[in-house]
């Protein structure tokens, strides 16, 4: 199983990025992502063995912060740089409880063999990868017009497991569970 933890957008935030997609899409032939594999990823897990699945659930669990948080997603850029882009991605704008968020799940999963992360975390949603040179200036253009390309805020009150399966266009991501970030009251 290859898995990975991920913040689920709300509708209303896929509208407004579908809508920017639709402008975006004619400007340059590249591989735009499908609109349903939008996320924030937390944390890429990787191969998982299935019959642990139940370890790392009841390790993710135990991950809470102590009150949703706000997102928003704002701006769009290149990794690694407008010059030699090789993804287009709208920012991801967040406090400390995002970058908490990670460094806990990223601590919950270490004891169990997934090694944490050595860059540093730059939230974004991959809105297109270019895996070949294609001619970008019509798109250059177009993301320089749309900015600041303020897509919307949000709460995030939760995060969720994913399995990624290969599939004909690309990854086909399935949700396997959703985890609350508040921890919840024990009963007496």
């Amino acid at each position: 199983m290859r898995l990975f933890t991920a913040i689920e957008l709300p509708p209303h935030i896929l509208i407004r990025l579908e809508r920017l997609l639709v402008a975006l899409r004619p400007e340059a032939l590249i591989r735009w992502s499908p609109l349903d594999n939008l996320h924030i990823t937390i944390k890429f897990i990787g191969q998982w063995p299935g019959a642990r699945l139940t370890e790392l659930t009841s390790c993710l669990r135990t991950v809470v912060i102590d009150a949703p948080f706000e997102i928003e997603i704002k701006g769009l850029g290149w990794f690694p740089n407008e010059r030699a882009p090789r993804v287009l991605w709208a920012g991801v704008q967040a406090g400390d409880d995002l970058t908490e968020l990670v460094q806990r799940t990223e601590a919950c999963l270490e004891p169990l063999g997934i090694k944490k992360e050595d860059r540093p975390f730059s939230p974004h949603l991959t809105l297109a990868r270019i895996k070949s040179p294609v001619p970008l200036a019509r798109l250059r253009k177009k993301v320089a017009d749309l900015q600041p390309a303020a897509i919307g805020t949000f709460s995030v009150p939760s995060f969720t497991l994913y399995l990624s399966e290969p599939g004909t266009n690309g990854s086909v991501y399935q949700k396997l569970q959703e985890f609350k970030l508040e921890a919840a009251i024990a009963a007496p």
